[in-house]
């Protein structure tokens, strides 16, 4: 008997031992962290939105950690390979990646992805958004979001808009539009933003959905006239636009940013890692920096931004089988 409850007894210690050593292991790994280089994967071109924004924390966490910060861009295949590349990272708070709307409708749009967004990552702060410009031609007889509704409906399928190509942001925005206001405009896919605003400005398509930084010029200058943003309220880069929503009750689609490790990194690490970047967010340089970029900063808890991944690919994949977008057209 005494044989016994001694063994029981020992079996109890070490018990408590391991969950000790563990819960202390975790603990160091958090006090050490970080004691190396951090790769933070950007999935897009070098000066994109992504790769200013890794930059933009990579000089904060240089700052606060005395670590340096290597933005890895990785704009092929849709960000699938940088995507994949973090995924099987190992998870230890040194691979970091700058996860985007686009992601999201790449998991919509693509079968077979090698990784899950929910499954494979461990998420840690949203930090920032962008709301994109409705603009048309300005011989375009509409100068307000409801007169070009009424266009449109007046015109069945004659109205065309262009977008940097099918499955982009903008293309599934417009796509949005027009399922929420029983519009029939043509799509017109381009490779890239840029030729679909050249040809807006030709008058050869009557309307694009583009960053605000890509066309903010060409509305000052009059080759396009804006007539809202997509964000569920007015931008405070752009207060002078009112929103697609204030006419379209509902209608809301922004591009975001958010910063995620890969699934099982230690929570201890996770939770300093999101000190850091709300810090960065809520400060006023960082802030400024991304308005000239046309992203507003926000911030948010691990928690919130899982909340937040789930919905947006639910919604991104009800945009993707509405408006037919495959990979390949």
């Amino acid at each position: 008997m005494r044989a016994s409850k001694r063994n029981g007894w020992i079996a109890t210690a070490a018990v408590f031992m391991l969950v000790a050593g563990a819960a202390q292991a975790q603990g160091s790994k958090a006090g050490d962290y970080p004691a190396k280089p951090i790769r933070l994967i950007a999935l897009s071109s070098p000066g994109s939105g992504p790769d200013v924004l890794g930059r933009l924390i990579g000089a904060r966490f240089t700052e606060a950690w005395g670590q340096q910060v290597i933005v890895d861009t990785r704009p092929g295949a849709s960000g699938i390979i940088g995507t994949e590349i973090a995924a099987k990272a190992a998870p230890d708070g040194y691979t970091l990646v700058i996860i985007t709307s686009q992601a999201a409708i790449v998991s919509a749009m693509y079968d077979n992805l090698p990784f899950s967004l929910t499954r494979d990552f461990s998420p840690i702060s949203h930090m920032g958004s962008t709301p994109f410009i409705l603009a048309v031609h300005p011989q375009v007889a509409a100068t307000t979001v409801s007169e070009l509704i009424a266009l449109a409906k007046s015109k069945p399928g004659q109205l065309r808009f262009g977008s940097g190509g099918s499955g982009s942001p903008p293309h599934l925005s417009a796509e949005i539009l027009k399922s929420m206001t029983g519009i029939n405009i043509e799509h017109v896919p381009y490779k890239g933003v840029t030729p679909a605003m050249i040809d807006t400005m030709a008058g050869h398509v009557q309307m694009v959905i583009s960053v605000i930084p890509a066309v903010l010029s060409s509305v000052r200058s009059g080759r396009l006239r804006a007539l809202g943003v997509t964000s569920a309220k007015r931008s405070a880069i752009v207060p002078e636009l009112p929103a697609i929503g204030e006419t379209v009750p509902g209608y809301e689609f922004i591009g975001w940013y958010s910063v995620f490790a890969p699934a099982k990194t230690p929570s201890a690490i996770i939770n300093k890692l999101n000190r850091e970047l709300v810090k960065a967010a809520q400060s006023p340089g960082l802030r400024d920096r991304l308005a000239d970029i046309g992203v507003e900063a926000t911030g948010s808890t691990p928690k919130e931004l899982a909340a937040y991944l789930a919905v947006q690919i639910e919604k991104m994949g009800a945009a993707v089988k509405a408006s037919g977008a495959r990979p390949d057209r």
